[in-house]
């Protein structure tokens, strides 16, 4: 299963949907993405299944449907065990950017941490997580699949967010700012916290 947010709404790839659940279930390999868009765009449902017997084609059919744009980013640790947040637009983000032609998602997603935040001293971890959300972009709508690295910073300097992207913050939380952040942030990071398991993973919870 695999979960695609638009805006606030999800659309759920999976194999098949829950005989209970609420939810508008289509074909995936067969419905257009017009209808899909319009769906949830002009009715109230939250949630949509697009089911497809074969779990290894469920991403590679949906990719077909709009063009794809490959980023990557941090969730990034300092020696204190804070969690690097940005601020953009009123919410809370992870820093993250488009990776460009010729480098590794790790090296793409290392020197966007250093772009939006200002950070140094970054050692690329092991990735914990891969994000999928429908943006519109000229007129045209895309999907961008986010794959998030844990980082770890020895940097201990002033932090500088990359303004000319509308960042306006770039700051470490701990523990409890985290948690109140992620009530402001976008579906998909706190999807990511979820699924991951982050808060076990960065802070060791039991």
């Amino acid at each position: 299963m695999y979960k695609v947010f638009v805006n606030k709404k999800e659309i759920i790839l999976a194999v098949d949907a829950p005989k209970k659940a609420k939810a508008k279930v289509l074909p995936l390999q067969s419905t257009p993405l017009k209808k899909i868009i319009r769906i949830l765009r002009t009715t109230k449902v939250e949630t949509l299944y697009l089911v497809h017997h074969n779990p290894k084609k469920l991403v590679p059919l949906f990719k077909k449907k709009l063009p794809v744009t490959v980023a990557a980013g941090g969730v990034v640790q300092n020696k204190e065990g804070k969690i690097l947040f940005i601020y953009r637009k009123k919410r809370w983000d992870l820093p993250k950017g488009k990776v460009e032609k010729g480098e590794t998602l790790g090296e793409g997603a290392k020197r966007e941490v250093k772009e939006e935040t200002g950070v140094k001293k970054i050692k690329v971890g092991e990735l914990v997580g891969i994000t999928y959300h429908v943006f519109k972009r000229s007129n045209r709508y895309q999907l961008k699949e986010s794959h998030w690295y844990h980082m770890t910073s020895k940097y201990e300097g002033v932090l500088v967010p990359e303004t000319k992207e509308d960042i306006t913050k770039a700051v470490w939380k701990d523990k409890k700012k985290t948690r109140k952040a992620l009530g402001n942030t976008y579906p998909n990071i706190s999807y990511l916290f979820t699924k991951a398991k982050l808060f076990r993973f960065l802070f060791e919870e039991e």
